[in-house]
């Protein structure tokens, strides 16, 4: 039988990756099923909120199989990005991220520890970047990636790694028309890094009360039927700040649609706090554009 050295070598190389990033991956306890999270710090683990069930019975178990108990710093609703610290050093090797947005086609490896601490791999491709996704009424993941390996719940938490070895997402276990869902690297580790600062997600503030309102004919030539009509204005708030009036209709916050009140609290993330948003209003059949400085909620 003639050996195909170059499927060998393909073979070989997939396998040293997994192995690599194994060293990144453990296995995570809280719920009724064991799933994975991904090395974080020297004490913190990254993983999904699916993981936590009782708070006073969380462990992370190493891949050399010794487990350590484990405290929830918080999480983050939007992505559902959970970070655990363990009560001891784990001493085991951060992922380095990737610094690009993956490409279509790109070769990715999911990893994970399955119920009995096996480290465990799915190989794909990426299939889909896109995004938003809404994952609630008020929530929503900026950019998600959809791969074609195939992932059951133990992946969830679990890394999903490049070809050179990088991180390029936190595996979900949820999918889209058979597509498995990933949160970006950048996104989880940018959720990390807020639970562990603030152990919740700090918001956006402008002060502004609104609901949904249908636009007259004669307004929709602002090219929209549907926006968000001004209520009500918090004193000394950002809105009030920024000249915006009772009544008016909010169209647009720095480009972006505005037809439901969530679309608002989406667009107003950790990120926003501090940043001058323009906003497009419509004040009787007028168009006018307010700048605000998004504050942050108490």
């Amino acid at each position: 039988m003639t050996t195909n050295n170059a499927l060998v070598s393909f073979s070989t190389a997939l396998a040293d990756l997994a192995a690599a990033g194994g060293a990144t991956v453990v296995q995570v306890q809280g719920g009724r099923r064991a799933i994975s999270g991904v090395v974080h710090g020297s004490d913190t683990v990254v993983t999904s909120a699916r993981a936590i069930g009782r708070e006073d019975r969380l462990q992370v178990t190493l891949p050399a199989g010794n487990s350590i108990a484990a405290d929830l710093t918080g999480w983050d609703p939007a992505t559902g990005i959970a970070v655990l610290r363990s009560r001891g050093a784990l001493e085991l090797p951060v992922p380095s991220t990737a610094d690009n947005e993956p490409r279509v086609g790109q070769l990715v490896l999911a990893l994970a520890r399955s119920w009995s601490n096996a480290l465990t791999a799915s190989a794909g491709t990426v299939a889909v970047v896109g995004g938003p996704l809404r994952t609630g009424r008020r929530r929503q993941i900026s950019r998600v990636i959809r791969i074609t390996a195939s992932v059951h719940d133990g992946f969830a938490g679990g890394g999903v790694f490049d070809a050179e070895g990088r991180l390029t997402g936190i595996a979900t276990a949820a999918s889209i028309r058979g597509f498995g869902v990933v949160i970006p690297a950048s996104i989880a580790w940018d959720a990390a890094r807020q639970v562990l600062t603030s152990g919740t997600p700090q918001r956006g503030f402008v002060g502004v009360g609104v609901q949904p309102v249908t636009l007259s004919d004669a307004q929709r030539a602002a090219g929209t039927e549907r926006a968000l009509l001004v209520v009500s204005i918090t004193p000394s708030s950002p809105a009030e700040a920024g000249g915006l009036l009772v009544g008016d209709i909010l169209l647009r916050f720095d480009d972006q649609s505005l037809e439901h009140p969530e679309d608002l609290l989406d667009l107003l993330t950790e990120r926003r706090i501090g940043q001058t948003a323009a906003v497009r209003i419509l004040r009787g059949n007028s168009i006018d554009e307010k700048r605000i400085a998004v504050g942050r909620r108490d």
